[in-house]
């Protein structure tokens, strides 16, 4: 979130309440979790410590916020030419980072030595010894000022890596989605030299990248067919049978596919919307025609409450399909035999589902970047949805019995 240097401005952090450091890790994981996950290996000593990490991107002072314990409360030194250039800027870093100002001319390092009481303290003092953002994953040299601190505060020297917040929000690039991984390191004694803290910050850092995300055989062939020319007609169609007569509903769909490939999820929904408008609206063509269509999993209770409420509220009690347990399928075939016309029937029935269709979709959009540094556990996820779906289906048609 912000350049970070090794050498800081005459001003000394106010200390943070527990409670503050707690509020920022909770914002920052809830962040990062919405944008691809954020994993952390490893945890800081016990006491002060100076946390030295290398620097690719502004989204570093996030992942570690979300990744560092919060009793270390920590605080991040922030480049004050341009995060304290602003009292909008000022208040965004120390409120959302607890940044703390550091200026790139010089007469910093006395400045920096402020923060020794806070180490002392127990407090984390997170630096990027870089002095700016890297390019391509190089590190660049460290500077000393880091190590200065610590030594004179008598804390050690923690190493982190941080792999993905150069894929996440790249220099002079736009937010994507990403996985985050922190890595944090054995302490370092406070005499360490910047090459030493160097090198141990590059161990981690490699380490943290080529380590592959583990992901579910299973999740990758239904995204492959979820990402082809075939996954939205997919939707379609079973939306489509589903308004007609097939028991399943298209939300038991959307659990699988947009979990698995949660981008997907706006298009496979209204793929889905569109196949359950287009069976609706055939079925009550059908139904208005005399043809009775299979209708399994229905009850003869379901089928006289929709007619009650047809009679009452005409196509507009359709609102109530989302939220009873009554199939669509249901409502489609009873609005043809009560003689509903088309047009009242399609738009409160695309108010009723889209609302429906969309909110599940996005939902579960949402669980599955949420879930994302667990893909492997997806077959898991599966057998879960499908039983899941399978009680509350069987409870439903119980109520309904």
């Amino acid at each position: 979130m912000s350049t970070l240097l090794n050498i800081p401005v005459r001003a000394v952090l106010p200390r943070r309440s527990r409670l503050g450091a707690v509020l920022r890790r909770g914002l920052w994981w809830g962040v990062l979790s919405l944008t691809g996950g954020v994993e952390r290996r490893g945890r800081l000593p016990r006491g002060g410590c100076v946390v030295v990490a290398n620097h690719s991107s502004h989204a570093d002072t996030a992942a570690l916020l979300a990744a560092l314990d919060a009793r270390h409360s920590p605080a991040i030194g922030a480049a004050a030419d341009y995060w304290f250039a602003s009292p909008w800027r000022r208040r965004i870093c120390r409120r959302l980072a607890s940044g703390f100002p550091v200026r790139r001319g010089g007469g910093g390092m006395e400045d920096l030595l402020t923060m020794a009481g806070e180490l002392r303290a127990g407090r984390a003092v997170v630096l990027f010894p870089e002095g700016t953002r890297a390019q391509d994953g190089a590190l660049g040299s460290f500077h000393r000022g880091a190590l200065v601190l610590a030594e004179e505060a008598g804390v050690p020297v923690v190493p982190v890596g941080i792999a993905g917040t150069d894929r996440l929000l790249p220099k002079h690039g736009r937010l994507r989605s990403a996985l985050v991984r922190v890595t944090i390191g054995e302490p370092l004694p406070s005499a360490v030299s910047p090459e030493e803290a160097r090198d141990a910050v590059v161990a981690l850092h490699a380490r943290t990248v080529g380590e592959p995300l583990r992901d579910s055989a299973t999740r990758r062939r239904v995204a492959a067919v979820v990402t082809s020319r075939w996954g939205v007609p997919l939707a379609f169609c079973w939306a489509f049978a589903e308004a007609l007569s097939w028991p399943l509903m298209p939300e038991l769909l959307l659990g699988a596919v947009c979990v698995a490939v949660p981008r997907a999820a706006p298009k496979m929904s209204l793929g889905a919307l569109a196949g359950s408008l287009a069976g609706g609206l055939l079925a009550l063509h059908l139904a208005s025609a005399g043809v009775h269509l299979p209708a399994p999993l229905t009850t003869d209770r379901m089928r006289a409450e929709v007619r009650h409420e047809l009679a009452l509220e005409g196509a507009s009690a359709v609102r109530h399909q989302p939220w009873n347990g009554v199939p669509f399928k249901v409502y489609g075939a009873e609005a043809g035999r009560a003689g509903v016309h088309a047009p009242d029937w399609l738009a409160a029935s695309a108010a009723a589902r889209g609302s429906r269709t969309l909110t599940v979709g996005l939902a579960f959009a949402g669980f599955g970047l949420l879930m994302r540094r667990h893909r492997r556990q997806y077959g898991r996820y599966l057998v879960l949805l499908g039983g899941g779906f399978a009680a509350g289906l069987a409870l439903i048609v119980h109520g309904w019995g």
